[in-house]
């Protein structure tokens, strides 16, 4: 230091900091460690998600392929028929029951609850219907405690139930003179319906202008019945059997026919179907019923009501008849 200059106090050395460009944005060494653990392994994982998407696959042919095997005809809409009846117990609620149809083995087989019974509205809808015109003729394809009902409702006319399940006439005894309870035999299964269909377009033995049910070379013609059921002009004819919730179960293509050829050689009759939801329901309502004698629905009824057409060649006016 020169003479004369007054020393002056030393300034503390601050290190200074030094701030890299890899610090700054993050990306210092413990930051690529991280990165490179968070990195998925490609090549690992490919495999496994080859295997789970070959699994899918598999299983996804195999459902097909017991599909397939349950559907009795290679025409897509019989498949569809079958396919729409097979889901229709997917329910557990579920009853056990007794079925003697034709080629089935008999002993208990489930039935479907929900289609059992009616709902409320259901009920009511058509109690009023008989008491709107009671005393009158009503025939009900199928039985059930609810339906007995409606013979009190009845009361002064006739009611007669058609069952091919002994099991539920034995539970449902009528016991009023004007109601009868008779045990019929149903010989095609649901699983038929589509080839029932269509030998009815081709052949004109099934016109409505056949109105000899008993001679009626129609496979849809139900000629086995009890003889009242031939003579009486029916009022009220209620389709709700058989119980058709499968394809080997028979199904109600013949009663729902048979129902509309009854309806045709009296003066008025109402056809109330139940299970419209159901594809074979639907598809013979429209067919053989008929868009335009819809006069009502409620739940699953649709209310068909059909005057004297006995001289008509065609069931409906309608060339074209919805099939969905």
């Amino acid at each position: 230091m020169p003479p004369g200059e007054s020393q002056s106090p030393a300034l503390p050395v601050i290190p200074s900091v030094q701030f890299s460009s890899t610090v700054a944005s993050g990306t210092g060494p413990k930051l690529d460690g991280a990165a490179r653990r968070m990195k998925f392994p490609g090549k690992k994982l490919l495999p496994v998600l080859v295997f789970i998407l070959s699994c899918l696959s598999i299983l996804r042919l195999l459902k097909i392929a017991i599909t397939t095997t349950t559907t009795s005809h290679s025409s897509p809409r019989a498949a569809a028929l079958s396919s729409s009846i097979q889901q229709e117990c997917s329910s557990s609620e579920c009853s056990e029951v007794q079925s003697n149809a034709p080629g089935v083995e008999s002993g208990p087989r489930k039935t479907v609850a929900n289609s059992a019974f009616l709902i409320p509205k259901e009920f009511v809808f058509l109690s009023n219907l008989i008491t709107n015109i009671a005393p009158c003729n009503l025939l009900v394809f199928g039985l059930q405690t609810q339906y007995l009902n409606l013979s009190s409702i009845n009361a002064g006319g006739i009611t007669v139930f058609l069952e091919d399940d002994p099991y539920k006439i034995s539970l449902n005894k009528a016991d009023s003179n004007g109601t009868r309870v008779y045990k019929v035999k149903y010989q095609v299964p649901a699983k038929k319906a589509y080839e029932l269909l269509k030998h009815a377009r081709e052949n004109p033995v099934c016109a409505p202008s056949t109105s000899l049910l008993q001679q009626s070379s129609c496979k849809l013609a139900l000629r086995n019945l009890p003889q009242e059921v031939y003579q009486l002009k029916w009022d009220v004819v209620v389709v709700d059997g058989p119980i058709g919730d499968a394809p080997e179960a028979p199904g109600r293509m013949s009663t729902i026919y048979t129902a509309s050829i009854l309806a045709r050689s009296g003066k008025t009759t109402d056809v109330v179907v139940h299970d419209v939801h159901r594809m074979i329901e639907k598809w013979f309502s429209w067919e053989f019923l008929c868009e335009e004698n819809l006069v009502s629905a409620k739940g699953r009824f649709w209310n068909f009501r059909i005057s004297n057409q006995s001289n008509d060649t065609r069931f409906c006016s309608s060339e074209t008849v919805r099939i969905e």
